[in-house]
C-alpha cells in the first residue's frame, strides 16, 4: 500500500484552514494523480459545527468537475478535528459513503503539535493508511 504523499505547502494550507476555522471543524477536499496530493480544495462546513461537517454539495460537485477537467481526482475527503485525536468519530465512519477515496483528519487538539492521519474507512472498517508529508 502506498503513502498518500502530502506536499509541505498543502500540509500548511491544512493547518492554516483548520487554526483559522477553530473551533469549528474545516473541511475540503485533496485532489491529485495516483498517490500524489497536487490541489487541496476548501469547502465550506454549512453544518458551522465543532464536532461534525457537512460539504456544500454544490460546491463539491464544482471541485469535482474541476479535478476531472484537469486530469486528476479526489483522492482524500479532509476534515479537521479542533480538540479531539485524529481518528474518526462514529459519525465519520457512518458518513463515509465514498469507498474508493482516504480520509485524512488533522487534529489540533495539542495546538503546538498538531497530527494529521489519513484512514481508508469501508462499509465501517476503518483502516489507518500510510501518509507522507514532504518538506
Amino acid at each position: 500500500m502506498s503513502a498518500l504523499v502530502i506536499p509541505g505547502s498543502i500540509y500548511r494550507e491544512l493547518l492554516a484552514q483548520a487554526r483559522k476555522q477553530a473551533p469549528i471543524e474545516a473541511c475540503g477536499i485533496l485532489g491529485g494523480r495516483g498517490d500524489r496530493v497536487e490541489v487541496f480544495c476548501p469547502m465550506t462546513n454549512t453544518d458551522h459545527s465543532a464536532d461534525h461537517f457537512l460539504m456544500e454539495p454544490a460546491e463539491q460537485f464544482k471541485v469535482v468537475k474541476s479535478l476531472r477537467a484537469a486530469g486528476q481526482r479526489v483522492l482524500a475527503i479532509h476534515h479537521s478535528h479542533p480538540a479531539s485525536p485524529s481518528r474518526p468519530s462514529a459519525e465519520d465512519i457512518r458518513l463515509a459513503l465514498t469507498p474508493d477515496v482516504l480520509y485524512t483528519i488533522l487534529s489540533l487538539q495539542g495546538p503546538a503539535n498538531p497530527v494529521l492521519k489519513a484512514f481508508a474507512i469501508c462499509e465501517g472498517v476503518v483502516t489507518e493508511h500510510p501518509l507522507a508529508i514532504e518538506a
